[in-house]
């Protein structure tokens, strides 16, 4: 009978050797994909992390589930620059994968960009876009960024570290521990990097194990997220100078919001007036009916048309209809802001309405008289912040400048 009994146990025993030794391959394999030692699984810190992060497990996949759309693209753009898929988390950690995240500091998007870095892995910061905030473009800029950190540094780690606290700062570092290994530079009496950084790359770590704990996902209540991931990506579209996201959206049978969330690098309600155009993202489902039903119309038909009548300059019309004067100045193809009697301008704002203004909820056209201070008191915003979310070098604003107050 005992000996039955133990028959019954080892097909038990031999699952749970199995399903150890599965988890176990893993969590090597990704500390190997970050050329970590396989000691550092037993780093107390990481793991107090991981523990912490799974008792609010809730959080976590609460982040996942909003960036399903661009998780499979961010992992494509990832493996074109021969970067590990494990950096996905990177952007986790960076921004809990909100593309309209924003720093004190001035950095943005999934990847939070400074905007010097930004600018010179090209991507575009106007009056129109900040393309820090766009998922793929940014992804791409993270991914040269990342992949020459490591051919500085070697190791993929040191170049997670890089990514946080500056590559002059890690080489510092190095040169004073005598060595780049990763247990002596994260030591915490030594300090040889900043704190921050020294739980940086645990933190990344820790949300790499996580996520890719099949096992974990399979016993919770978000077992979907393991095929929705790779279900669901965004597709490229281009579209004509200045098109209204609202006349796409209702072509699509998209809701506006949801466009506007896949699209957070544009400023407005519509691309930019580049003369080439520009592109945008849609869900990869609504590619087939885009090529079917998009037909560029002529943006005189999309906008409201505003004749120029006596008194009129650009300032005025600006203010009235609540968008800034370069917005018109761009969208009419004006190369001076002198106006003729009667001459059709190009508003972009619904046709339909003759009062209706672009959203200005978040946003502030300056008037005669405004400064920087006097727009901080009355909004209860501090100068500070609002020269950092419109990239200010100076507190210099003209009459007609949009600034955005509240994002």
């Amino acid at each position: 009978m005992i000996k039955y009994f133990f028959s019954l146990l080892i097909p038990i025993f031999l699952s749970a050797n199995l399903t150890y030794d599965t988890d176990y391959n893993k969590e090597l394999e990704i500390l190997n994909s970050f050329d970590i030692d396989p000691a550092f699984l037993y780093d107390p810190i990481m793991n107090n992390m991981k523990q912490k992060t799974l008792a609010k497990d809730k959080h976590f996949f609460r982040a996942m589930e909003d960036a399903y759309l661009f998780i499979p693209a961010i992992k494509s753009a990832l493996s074109k620059y021969s970067v590990p898929q494990e950096f996905l988390y990177l952007a986790m950690a960076e921004s809990n994968f909100r593309t309209k995240a924003y720093s004190n500091k001035r950095a943005a998007g999934l990847w939070q960009f400074m905007p010097g870095t930004a600018k010179l892995y090209k991507l575009k910061i106007d009056e129109y876009t900040d393309e820090r905030r766009d998922p793929i473009k940014s992804t791409e800029a993270a991914a040269k960024y990342l992949s020459s950190l490591h051919q500085r540094f070697g190791k993929w780690y040191l170049a997670a570290i890089a990514y946080n606290c500056g590559g002059g700062r890690l080489s510092r570092a190095i040169k004073e521990a005598g060595t780049d290994d990763i247990n002596i530079l994260l030591d915490e009496k030594k300090k040889y990097i900043p704190k921050e950084s020294r739980y940086y790359i645990r933190k990344i770590v820790a949300l790499s194990l996580i996520g890719s704990d099949e096992h974990y996902l399979l016993k919770s209540e978000y077992e979907y997220l393991l095929n929705r991931a790779n279900a669901y990506s965004l597709a490229t579209i281009k579209l004509s100078s200045g098109e209204s996201l609202q006349r796409v959206s209702k072509l699509l049978g998209i809701k506006l919001a949801e466009l506007k969330k896949l699209n957070r690098h544009l400023k407005y309600d519509f691309v930019p007036p580049y003369s080439r155009g520009y592109e945008i993202y849609i869900p990869y489902i609504k590619l087939s009916e885009f090529k079917q039903k998009y037909q560029s119309e002529p943006i005189k038909n999309i906008y409201k048309v505003h004749v120029v009548s006596r008194g009129d300059n650009l300032s005025y019309i600006g203010k009235k209809y609540g968008v800034s004067y370069r917005v018109i100045k761009d969208f009419n193809h004006l190369k001076t802001s002198r106006l003729q009697l009667r001459q059709k301008l190009i508003i972009p704002i619904p046709k339909r309405s003759a009062s209706q203004k672009i959203n200005t909820k978040h946003y502030y056209i300056v008037k005669k008289g405004d400064s920087l201070e006097s727009i901080s008191k009355a909004h209860k915003i501090s100068i500070q912040n609002i020269r950092s979310q419109n990239n200010l070098s100076s507190s210099l604003i003209r009459i007609g400048d949009r600034l955005k107050l509240y994002e």
